[in-house]
């Protein structure tokens, strides 16, 4: 790969190579690594110079113009936006290079989300992760509304909202489904309180059904169980061991927990017999439980 101090820089970045290469480092570049972003950064360079570009010149535009170019002379690597990252932010950082000014929304449904961002995290005083979370939902449901140029959020029904969580929910787990209701409701209310909509559509919007053990793990087939159990080497001692622990779980219907909790002394070899705790055994059963094996 060779060495960074290798690399030669011409043109327009060459006065700031040197320092670009102790940036790399601090940055914990190895040199392996370090050397294809100076390679780069010559290559950016050579290009600047034929273009009679200045470094300031280096601006999204420019970047792009410079990969189509580097790409049409064919290389095959270092070829994306994120190459550039370490290098133009190097240029940035020590004002060579102006930090692009990021577009505002254009969009109502974009200056919404805008303005809702803020309330969830200056009013609501949000986790940045259930921000993400509510903004996600909030994308969705504005993704429903008119195209035209307006969301006409004013006349928003009930109906509207039951038929977006229907649309939503249908082919979502629980936990998901939870997580598009919570969000929706949080837009709803913000909805009224800025004055988008006149109703307070947040009651309109349904609870999702979770029922307790919905969820329970289904039992797998007696041909499944023999292929888990026909996998174990029974002639090492590990095979052996695995064998048993699945045995007592496929055969007996024991928990982990209780597998791991049993001792030789809980079982009854001559009587072909495993004694293990019970749940709670009822009245005047022995306080073990039999299963037989």
């Amino acid at each position: 790969m060779g060495r960074p101090s290798g690399v030669q820089v011409t043109g327009p970045l060459a006065m700031y190579s040197d320092g670009f290469r102790v940036e790399l480092s601090r940055q914990g570049f190895t040199a392996n690594s370090a050397c294809p972003q100076l390679q780069l950064m010559a290559h950016v360079s050579r290009w600047l110079a034929a273009q009679g570009l200045a470094v300031k010149d280096l601006t999204p535009a420019r970047v792009k113009d410079f990969l189509d170019a580097r790409r049409a002379e064919g290389y095959t690597m270092w070829l994306s936006p994120k190459a550039m990252v370490p290098m133009l932010g190097y240029l940035r950082d020590i004002g060579v290079v102006a930090t692009p000014v990021p577009a505002g929304p254009s969009t109502p449904a974009e200056k919404l989300i805008e303005a809702y961002r803020t309330y969830l995290v200056q009013e609501r005083g949000l986790a940045a992760g259930t921000v993400a979370d509510y903004l996600h939902v909030a994308r969705l449901f504005l993704a429903t509304r008119p195209v035209d140029g307006e969301l006409a959020l004013e006349r928003l029904s009930a109906a509207e909202v039951s038929a977006f969580v229907l649309t939503e929910c249908t082919t979502r787990k629980v936990g998901s489904a939870k997580s598009i209701i919570c969000g929706l409701r949080s837009l709803l209310r913000y909805l009224y309180v800025s004055g988008h909509t006149e109703l307070q559509l947040a009651a309109a919007v349904p609870r999702v059904a979770g029922w307790r053990h919905a969820g329970l793990p289904k039992a797998i087939s007696p041909h499944d169980v023999a292929r888990l159990l026909a996998s174990c080497d029974r002639r090492s001692t590990f095979g052996r061991r695995d064998f048993a622990v699945l045995s007592l779980l496929a055969r007996l219907g024991l928990r982990s927990g209780e597998v791991a909790a049993l001792e030789l002394a809980d079982i009854d070899w001559r009587a072909g017999e495993v004694i293990h705790p019970g749940q709670g055994p009822p009245p005047g059963a022995p306080a073990s439980a039999r299963r037989r094996g």
